[in-house]
């Protein structure tokens, strides 16, 4: 009897160790392509956050230009991710002010006092 309780659990714990390792090996893998992957000149995040600029390749370092001037020499591990720049967002969200916001000279007309008297 106390097998028939604890042979799904077994398969249910196996199971789950299964694709918990799966996923992590993914990671893992996705984790090492993005370190084969790197060019100089790529803008990257590392794990703490930062961002750079690779102005240099080892095998098991990358060199980081982390403000003008100032590079830094970091693990390759170090690389979280590549930045990718496919949208300015000041030209999105110039093209959004425009159309959201009235013309100049209705906030000219509205901020004028009605009381005003004009001398005709």
């Amino acid at each position: 009897m106390d097998l028939v309780v604890f042979l799904p659990l077994l398969i249910i714990l196996g199971a789950f160790m299964f694709f918990a390792s799966r996923r992590q090996k993914k990671a893992m893998q996705a984790t090492i392509d993005l370190q084969n992957s790197l060019l100089v000149g790529d803008r990257v995040h590392t794990t703490s956050g930062l961002q750079a600029t690779i102005t240099d390749l080892g095998d098991d370092t990358v060199d980081l230009e982390i403000a003008p001037g100032v590079v830094t020499t970091w693990m390759k591990l170090a690389v979280r991710d590549r930045i990718v720049d496919d949208i300015d967002d000041d030209e999105v969200d110039e093209d959004t002010d425009e159309d959201t916001y009235a013309p100049e000279s209705t906030a000219t007309e509205i901020t004028e006092s009605p009381n005003k008297k004009t001398d005709s």
